[in-house]
């Protein structure tokens, strides 16, 4: 029996057996009835189906990008010691002159912090800074791609290992949250190779929170509290499933973080980072609760206050022209002159000899966790001079002045650090002053209270090392508005038995310093105005009674179904919207769904291809040469992309749409096109030239006029909708839950207007939107009430309701 071609195709698979009229199914498509090489094929087509789907695997991605991360992070902390350490070998060499000490201290720090900002700045600006509000933005739904790009991250890690090698006072863990997202998003897309989820933009986008927890677990081998950390920072509503890949990919790089050193022989064993030797079987007494609690009141009040310090300077450099022309105008002026400063004031031999300026942030946390009590009545004891502690015993001052020196000096420093063009972060300088301040608390108590605690006939003495734990842990919760650095400070120290203190202290910190200022990435956000959703204010009654048509935007950009492709071109040319409402017609304003931009192009490009398939029967005439522009109206309405400068950088779809008009499937040049007149003059056969440029002119309309079919067009046919007396706290929720952009408004199906983040923003500010509606608080309470009280609102559905019943 004769088989077709289709017959032919599927015996050769096996799926048919020999006798084709009796059809069977066999697993893997009959492997018997194939020949040896076939089989081969066959199988080795399977094994590379699976292993496609092995290396797509969620956790294969998440051991990879934390086996990134700690490789990144340990390589760096190398680099940084040996450039510790060359500064120290510098600074050795010129014992035997002051001035040869100060120069090679100065210069050394300042070459670094020059080659850091020069190279952010040339490679790519977006490295400077912390990043971790540009992720909180990014996460939020407004995606900022240039700080997510392979630039970015080679010159955030090249230019922050200089930065803390130069021993300026910033930390790592703050730029390490961006580096981790970035690798995330590279990662992605290297792995949508092999499983084509990672293409899902929804699913990047958890991805960059798990880099954000990897980011901090690489940095303090703290997985928990790197993940708990994300959740805290990163999002306004974190998704659950995050969690557990954020804790595996954190906890796998925590681990190869703290591997590579046992490898490297730098450590015997796996071990906490900053290892205390606290006691055990009496960790604290009860009559200790009280200082805890007052030390989280106190550094409540100090997290507010750097964080009110850092926006002050930051906002005077940026407001005074004379300043911002002379520092910011350059970007090595400005880091050059803290550099100088900075040093100048740590010179070991200087100013720096009250404040330990020779000892690094690592080896001054080291010291200020130390078990052991520095000092008996405010002199510091006899230490091995090889030892961190030698640092701080000075023949003129005391424990408590070199301490208060050093709390004071470090937290202005600190603050004027992180507002320098360079890869910076606020973690570690607040932890290492909150650790000083601690200690400073500890050793006060220890010299009130020499004999410690009887406790069962047992004396147990105090440990300021304790209170250096939670002086850390407080301060930085106060800066950062966190409750997990109470956990990474746990991880951190290896120690549990100090939870009940250290949470105790980080609450009442968040207490405080929440109700006086922002966090210092909030601070950031403002700062920067980066699209981000502000948190709404609690027991504010008018956030009830602003609505939504107060405040949104009313001249909305829309296609009908009667729209018809010059339509189209104006829209696609006139802005860069993602999406565009889809209205019934333009007197009804019937809401029908929405449009995707791409979909739009699409629509285009295919209709281009038809005409060009349909040329020689459509087209009216028989000239079909040099396509030109024709009509004055379609040379000012379609403009040459070359010929106008764009406002901002062009997205992939604005390309897209110039190659319409640039390349051979250009429906301008195609629609508006004539034969040219030159050559119709010179060519002797040609006739009656003006009846056919007619011809020509009707044609091109008519092509243009030509209704669009949205047929093979997707459409969502529930975009996100808001009525226009949705109150604005309920717009915040629903704009904060969903990570909305935007919502179209409606008033009984009809589209009214549109509502983005930056009109909502602007609106929670109190600020004046485009339409010009202020927004008054008090006037908005009494906006709806009368002079006997509350008075009915008279809305569409009342209307309607009035019209049916009479």
């Amino acid at each position: 029996m004769a088989v077709d071609g289709t017959d032919e195709n599927k015996l050769e698979r096996g799926v048919y057996t020999k006798d084709a009229s009796r059809p069977r199914k066999t697993l893997g498509g009959s492997l018997s009835d194939l020949s040896g090489s076939q089989k081969c094929g066959a199988w080795a087509s399977h094994f590379q189906r699976l292993f496609v789907s092995f290396i797509g695997a969620d956790w294969i991605f998440l051991m990879i990008l934390g086996f990134i991360m700690a490789v990144i992070s340990f390589v760096m902390d190398v680099f940084v010691d040996n450039f510790t350490e060359a500064h120290r070998w510098i600074y050795n060499l010129a014992d035997s002159h002051v001035l040869l000490q100060y120069l090679a201290w100065v210069a050394y720090s300042l070459f670094l912090i020059c080659f850091a900002a020069g190279f952010a700045n040339i490679v790519s600006i977006q490295a400077a800074g912390s990043g971790i509000p540009e992720m909180k933005t990014c996460l939020r739904g407004v995606m900022l791609p240039e700080y997510l790009t392979f630039n970015t991250l080679v010159s955030k890690v090249i230019s922050l290992t200089c930065v803390l090698g130069s021993e300026l006072p910033v930390g790592k863990e703050g730029p390490f949250v961006h580096i981790g997202s970035i690798c995330a998003s590279v990662l992605c897309k290297f792995m949508s190779l092999f499983s084509s989820i990672y293409k899902n933009e929804a699913r990047n986008k958890e991805m960059l929170t798990v880099g954000c927890a990897v980011g901090i677990g690489c940095c303090f081998a703290s997985p928990i509290g790197g993940a708990l950390f994300s959740l805290e920072i990163t999002s306004m509503f974190f998704v659950a499933r995050n969690y557990w890949r954020g804790f595996l990919s954190a906890t796998f790089g925590a681990f190869i973080f703290r591997l590579l050193p046992v490898w490297n022989k730098q450590e015997d064993t796996l071990m906490a980072l900053y290892a205390t030797k606290y006691r055990l079987e009496f960790p604290f007494d009860l009559k200790e609760i009280p200082v805890f609690a007052v030390m989280g009141i106190v550094c409540g009040f100090g997290g507010a206050l750097f964080v009110y310090l850092y926006g002050k300077i930051t906002l005077f450099v940026k407001k005074q022209k004379a300043t911002n022309s002379f520092l910011m105008k350059n970007c090595f002026l400005y880091s050059a002159l803290v550099s100088v400063l900075i040093s100048t004031l740590t010179f070991p031999l200087g100013f720096g000899q009250f404040m330990a300026g020779q000892l690094t942030q690592r080896e001054s946390l080291i010291s200020f966790f130390d078990h052991r009590t520095w000092s008996n009545h405010g002199i510091v004891a006899d230490f091995d001079h090889d030892d961190h502690l030698a640092a701080w015993k000075h023949p003129q001052a005391n424990v408590f002045i070199i301490l208060s020196i050093f709390v004071i000096m470090k937290f202005w420093m600190s603050a004027i650090s992180i507002t320098l063009p360079i890869p910076c972060g606020s973690f570690v300088p607040i932890f290492v002053i909150g650790a000083a301040f601690g200690r400073l608390v500890g050793e006060g108590l220890a010299t009130l209270f020499p004999n410690g605690f009887n406790m069962d006939g047992h004396i147990y003495p105090i440990m300021p090392g304790v209170y250096a734990v939670v002086g850390a842990a407080a301060l930085t919760a106060g800066v950062t508005h966190t409750l997990s650095t109470g956990v990474i400070m746990m991880e951190l120290t290896g120690q549990i038995n100090y939870a009940l203190p250290i949470l105790i202290s980080v609450i009442l910190a968040n207490m405080i310093s929440q109700t006086l200022q922002p966090s210092i990435y909030d601070k950031v956000i403002r700062i920067k105005k980066l699209p981000y959703l502000p948190m709404l204010s609690w027991g504010h009654r008018n956030k009830h009674n602003i609505h939504v048509g107060d405040f949104m935007k009313r001249e909305v950009c829309y296609i009908t179904l009667n729209s018809n492709y010059r339509d189209i071109f104006k829209i696609l040319r006139s802005g860069n919207l993602k999406t565009l409402p889809l209205v019934k017609s333009a007197e009804s304003m019937l809401l029908l769904g929405s449009v995707e931009r791409a979909q739009l192009l699409a629509l285009l490009k295919q209709r281009s291809r038809n005409l060009r398939e349909e040329n020689a029967s459509t087209i009216p005439f028989s000239y079909n040469v040099h396509f030109q522009t024709s009509t004055e109206e379609s040379a000012s309405t379609f403009t040459d992309p070359a010929s106008t400068e764009p406002l901002k950088k062009p997205s992939v779809d604005e390309k897209d749409i110039t190659s319409l008009y640039d390349s051979g499937l250009s429906l301008k040049k195609f629609f508006c096109s004539r034969p040219d007149i030159k050559a119709m003059e010179d060519d002797p056969d040609t006739e009656d030239d003006e009846t056919i440029l007619q011809e020509v002119e009707e044609w091109e309309e008519q092509q243009l006029d030509e209704q669009v079919n949205f047929n093979n067009c997707k459409i969502d046919p529930a975009p996100f909708q808001l009525l226009e007396r949705t109150s604005l706290h309920k717009t915040h929720t629903m704009f904060s839950v969903l990570n909305l952009d935007y919502a179209y408004v409606t008033s009984i199906g009809r589209l009214v207007g549109v509502v983005s983040l930056k009109e909502l923003c602007k609106a929670i500010e109190g600020s004046l939107p485009a339409d010009g509606v202020r927004l008054r608080p008090i006037l908005a309470n009494f906006r709806d009430r009368g002079v006997r009280g509350f008075r009915t609102e008279t809305t569409e559905i009342h209307k309607v309701l009035e019209r049916q019943i009479s």
